[in-house]
């Protein structure tokens, strides 16, 4: 059973340029800014406010008093249906009027979903720092603002609390590299304190990294180019519809959440003669556009899934129904989004990555399909002998973003 929480009445409003709280008690000290923290913050970061509320009822938690009002319900930025207050799918930060903080944290906050098991605050996740209720969707937290590593500093004529929220995410390491496809969320939060004024402040650390020009294509006419086609009709299969058609070079850098799908196709350009294959190599990935710096991540490896990925990339099969008219010139295989991770730190490395194959041609004859079996515990890649030196060929830059997700809501 969710508890309802007594929560001070305030009105929030937050903007790209900055935060202000006004107090129903004390309009005169709100007109003074509220300190804020030295983090940077997207302006492009888009703001969804109608997805914030949808909230199936089952899952829905209760936000401040019963019978709360609309305006009410508002006023400390929770969502009314009419019936009950209760809170939306993003973080919440509310100060209480006895000194209490309150984070509510929604796992729709990013995409992919936060583990809400993963949380934690300055002073770690045992008690009294854990959820003290949570459901499939929410987690509740509420701690003393001199409990959990909260820091205290006066500020004026104020006492200023302030705590960090963070998830942790799991990172795989492979000799060249390490990588994570889950998402991490850190959110700085405080609560100030006069007399009767309460407030509250939160700012979000969301790093905005400037794009960089898009890598050149391979020089024996091989190209790598990543599919952009959606699904569009009932029954589509948007493995096939992703090739429908490609991003071009002025959509560079292409952007993906963690997790989303990358789909990548490597194409000789140029040849006519059926009975030529293209084969892939070993496909990887870099945080640069140069092939051959630190860190690397393998996508495949002789052709073949790399197997010490928890996200297998998936070859795609090109045959005669796929339409082209030479499909053996072509490969194909789709990727989970993910970002580098510096494997000392363990923190997030870099948001962007490229994608490089190392291609060749191959004689088909009746005896050999030009296919690597990877079914085999070892890879034969005696068929994927080829006839041209390797050739290395390169996609321009995948950029990871953070998703389409409300701010938190601050009271």
């Amino acid at each position: 059973m969710w508890a309802s929480i007594v929560l001070a009445a305030l009105t929030v409003h937050l903007n790209c340029l900055g935060i202000t709280a006004v107090s129903p008690w004390n309009p005169q000290a709100a007109k003074q800014p509220l300190p804020q923290f030295p983090v940077p913050r997207d302006p492009q970061q888009p703001v969804i406010s109608g997805e914030k509320c949808r909230v199936d009822d089952v899952d829905k938690v209760p936000c401040g008093e019963p019978g709360l009002d609309a305006a009410q319900c508002g006023a400390i930025n929770c969502c009314f249906d009419g019936q009950q207050c209760y809170y939306g799918r993003t973080v919440t930060v509310q100060c209480t009027i006895d000194g209490q903080f309150v984070l509510v944290v929604a796992r729709d906050t990013t995409l992919p979903r936060l583990s809400l098991d993963s949380i934690s605050l300055l002073g770690g996740s045992d008690a009294p720092c854990s959820a003290v209720d949570s459901n499939a969707d929410f987690a509740i937290y509420q701690f003393p603002v001199t409990a959990c590593g909260t820091r205290a500093m006066e500020l004026g004529d104020y006492v200023v609390y302030e705590n960090k929220m963070s998830s942790s995410y799991e990172v795989g390491v492979g000799p060249l590299g390490a990588i994570t496809r889950d998402s991490h969320y850190e959110l700085y939060f405080q609560c100030r304190y006069a007399d009767t004024t309460v407030a509250a402040l939160a700012v979000q650390l969301v790093p905005n990294n400037p794009p960089l020009p898009v890598a050149a294509s391979g020089p024996l006419m091989v190209e790598l180019r990543l599919g952009s086609g959606q699904c569009v009709t009932k029954g589509c299969v948007q493995a096939q519809a992703a090739y429908t058609s490609y991003y071009s070079d002025a959509d560079y850098p292409v952007t993906k959440v963690l997790r989303e799908p990358v789909y990548v196709e490597v194409r000789m350009l140029g040849r006519t003669d059926p009975n030529i294959a293209l084969v892939l190599g070993r496909c990887w990935a870099t945080s640069s556009p140069d092939p051959f710096s630190i860190p690397q991540w393998d996508l495949l490896v002789d052709g073949c899934p790399y197997q010490d990925d928890r996200y297998l990339t998936t070859p795609i099969p090109v045959d005669g129904s796929s339409g082209l008219q030479f499909p053996s010139h072509y490969k194909r295989f789709v990727l989970k989004m993910f970002t580098f991770v510096d494997p000392a730190s363990m923190a997030p490395l870099q948001e962007r990555v490229f994608i490089h194959c190392s291609t060749s041609v191959c004689q088909l004859t009746a005896a050999d399909s030009c296919e690597p079996r990877c079914s085999r515990q070892r890879r034969d890649v005696t068929a994927t002998k080829s006839s041209h030196v390797l050739v290395v060929v390169s996609s321009g830059e995948v950029l990871y973003i953070k998703p389409q997700t409300a701010p938190p809501q601050l009271n």
